[in-house]
């Protein structure tokens, strides 16, 4: 079956748009596979340790579950439909693991696999390009069991579940991406302990960053071994735009040590050579940089990619701490889930602010100059080709009596995104596609059900789609190749 490539999928434009895109943008959005799939326990699939996270009292909100989700598993045709009828020209999607390659060892399980050959076939006959995530935190429970991602050996355990997949798949995906915020699946998950696997050690949560960096290290060597040479290989990260709350010294200190734990010590060692020196000293403390980095492992993790995907949802305003109780509360309300724990380590006093007062149904701060900031400033530093792997809003959507949904606080957000996405390409930065989040409302990790991200409204007792206002909008912007 032929490969479509999503950098250089066309599109037809029905109208001059008043901002226009470059010929090939890639429209599109995105999902993750436990937040929509359902169908946890069928055709071989084991738990992940969002599985088990979510049947542990306490740690979901309402005790929410993925088990049925959106029912993806069952129903993907029908979203393929939907999508094609909106005009996406590419869609974002990850594989989950555990359906894959159960216990994280051994051979792959094909109705695991068929699955994903189904549906990447539908997509591909509805003109769809699609985009395969090998990593978006649903990392199988047996393999986190013997130690999870602090463990070396779960880097290794990652490249093989990622030749197994792309040996199976490679002839239909154009565009592999290794991780997927591997922040969160560090910090979230081993520090602050808000996401799975709910572990609260400091020393984890960087032994754990330095394995991700490693299996996605390892992966793209194992890609580049099974894929034609055509595929193309990507990271997403969500690397944060932080800026001092003012021009003090103290404040410019507090962003350095965030800006190094959130997005350096991803960017060193994939795009610059190494860990950068002022990281491992503000965290020497915790960690034996010496004893957990072995040599050649910086050299594996900088393997070359052929694109690199950025999360963007809102900057980081940073200052340093003030000693009061006030001050240090705020230190942990940093949009990441409520925990005495932090997902900050060697810079757990720095404290957090919101960028403004305009923020969505997540407390989220509304702030659009960051995303075209954050691709500029990528372009420059790293020289690829950039994709908008993430961007939208959760909105306290209401289905009107009509039983449509109308969000024009969505479509507003979007919007003021999109014309930064623009900003950034008329600056310079190469940026191929853009992929909204999400296509449907879903299971919003530590949040359940009770918080909407999607273009199209999920009725979670029937599981009927309606999309709303902002679906039929992107579906106009895509016609149109622009904002009007």
């Amino acid at each position: 079956m032929t490969m479509t490539d999503p950098t250089t999928a066309a599109h037809t434009s029905v109208a001059a748009p008043r901002v226009a895109f470059p010929p090939g943008f890639s429209w599109g959005a995105a999902t993750a596979a436990y937040q929509i799939e359902g169908a946890a326990a069928e055709d071989g699939r084991t738990p992940s340790i969002w599985d088990t996270f979510a049947r542990t009292p306490g740690k979901v909100l309402n005790g929410d579950t993925g088990d049925v989700a959106v029912d993806h598993y069952h129903r993907f045709r029908e979203d393929v439909r939907l999508m094609a009828d909106l005009g996406l020209t590419s869609y974002r999607f990850s594989l989950s693991w555990p359906r894959i390659q159960p216990t994280g060892r051994g051979p792959a399980v094909e109705r695991g696999l068929d699955f994903y050959r189904a549906l990447v076939d539908t997509l591909l006959e509805h003109g769809i390009s699609p985009v395969a995530t090998l990593y978006h935190w649903d990392l199988p429970q047996d393999l986190e069991e013997a130690g999870g991602w602090p463990v070396r050996e779960t880097a290794y355990r990652f490249a093989e579940y990622a030749s197994l997949a792309a040996s199976a798949l490679g002839d239909r995906i154009p565009v592999w991406t290794t991780l997927n915020e591997p922040w969160c699946s560090a910090f979230l998950g081993y520090g602050s302990g808000v996401h799975a696997p709910g572990r609260t050690d400091p020393a984890d949560a960087l032994k754990a960053a330095h394995h991700l960096n490693l299996g996605h290290g390892l992966a793209v060597g194992a890609l580049r071994e099974v894929l034609p040479a055509s595929a193309k290989i990507a990271v997403s990260l969500n690397l944060h735009l932080v800026r001092p709350l003012t021009d003090t010294a103290e404040d410019r200190e507090a962003a350095r040590r965030i800006e190094a734990v959130g997005n350096r010590i991803w960017t060193g060692p994939m795009f610059k050579g190494g860990y950068d020196e002022d990281l491992k000293a503000d965290t020497a403390h915790i960690v034996d940089w010496d004893e957990l980095v072995r040599p050649g492992d910086e050299a594996e993790i900088g393997r070359p990619i052929d694109l690199l995907g950025l999360n963007y949802y809102n900057p980081t305003v940073v200052s340093a701490p003030n000693g009061d109780a006030e001050t240090a509360e705020a230190a942990r309300n940093d949009g990441h889930g409520d925990s005495e724990f932090s997902c900050w380590p060697g810079s757990e006093d720095v404290v957090f602010h919101l960028a403004n007062d305009d923020v969505t149904a997540m407390g989220w701060p509304i702030d659009a100059t960051g995303l075209s900031d954050s691709l500029v400033g990528m372009h420059n530093d790293f020289g690829l080709p950039l994709l908008v792997t993430e961007n939208g809003a959760a909105f306290e959507d209401v289905v009107g009596p009509d039983g449509e949904v109308d969000d024009p606080e969505r479509v507003r957000y979007v919007e003021l995104h999109l014309q930064a996405v623009a900003d950034a390409i008329e600056a310079g930065a190469d940026v191929r596609g853009y992929y909204l989040w999400s296509f449907l409302d879903n299971f919003e990790w530590a949040y359940g059900y009770s918080k909407r991200f999607g273009i199209v409204h999920v009725d979670y007792e029937t599981q009927q789609r309606t999309p709303k206002t902002s679906a039929r909008w992107y579906a106009e912007v895509i016609r149109r190749g622009g904002l009007a």
